[in-house]
């Protein structure tokens, strides 16, 4: 059985004012080398899940710990963990070297390791050559790929990206998958969640499907997809319906 990265028991969370919990009673274990998609539909509770499991929000109820260790300083965790949010999370007015070194000093990083790491990241993802010029006027590609270049710098061991191929051309959406597929074999555990369901498919070796803050099903996505004889986006509507979910 393959060592655990994240073990999540009964967490549960309602919002201040609300009369319904958000998430009621997840239960999950992800493995260390994962590639695991959160996936459902709009309101299933997938950011919350993740913002929860990043430090950002805290349960109303229920535990979560890393590495089988549930006394881990939650300070040691978080400097393991990277986060690639929907929304972007640089600063405009600053260039990509500028972001990556104000944010590589968040994580006590050297100068050296900053510079080292921000030139090789901004090389692999197209960036080299504007690494001088502000951020703000990139393309949305350009911008979802200096996104990632902030959640990786300090090299994590566990990688969550909140839809992070959303509005992007194919270029930059391959340029994306190939650094996170080379990250995850450098032995990086990766949680995504996408509503490109063609793209999850292909990614993750294993789901979640989440609806009203319940996991549906969950396992290895290609024994899922052959015992429903559907792709993902077929098990998704089969067992959330076709309704709209504003």
């Amino acid at each position: 059985m393959a060592d655990s990265c994240i073990t999540i028991e009964r967490i549960t969370k309602r919002y201040p004012g609300q009369t319904e919990d958000t998430l009621k009673g997840i239960d999950l274990t992800i493995a260390k080398g994962d590639r695991y998609g959160i996936l459902g539909p709009n309101g299933a509770g997938k950011t919350t899940l993740i913002s929860i499991l990043c430090g950002l929000q805290e349960p109303s109820s229920g535990h979560f710990y890393y590495w089988g260790d549930s006394e881990i300083n939650k300070i040691e965790v978080k400097q393991q963990l990277g986060f690639v949010p929907q929304e972007y999370a640089f600063y405009g007015e600053l260039s990509p070297m500028q972001n990556l070194e104000y944010f590589g000093a968040m994580y006590k990083l050297s100068r050296a390791e900053i510079k080292s790491r921000s030139l090789d990241i901004l090389n692999i993802l197209g960036l080299s050559e504007v690494k001088n010029k502000k951020v703000g006027v990139f393309s949305g590609g350009m911008k979802r790929r200096m996104n990632l270049a902030i959640g990786i710098i300090h090299q994590p061991a566990v990688i969550f990206l909140d839809e992070p191929t959303v509005g992007v051309d194919v270029q930059s959406k391959m340029a994306i998958i190939k650094l996170l597929e080379h990250l995850n074999e450098e032995g990086a555990t990766i949680i995504y969640t996408s509503h490109h369901l063609d793209e999850a498919e292909e990614f993750c070796n294993r789901v979640a499907l989440i609806d009203h803050g319940e996991i549906i099903i969950k396992g290895n996505t290609q024994h899922l997809l052959q015992e429903h004889e559907v792709d993902l986006k077929g098990l998704l509507i089969n067992l959330t319906g076709e309704s709209y979910r504003d």
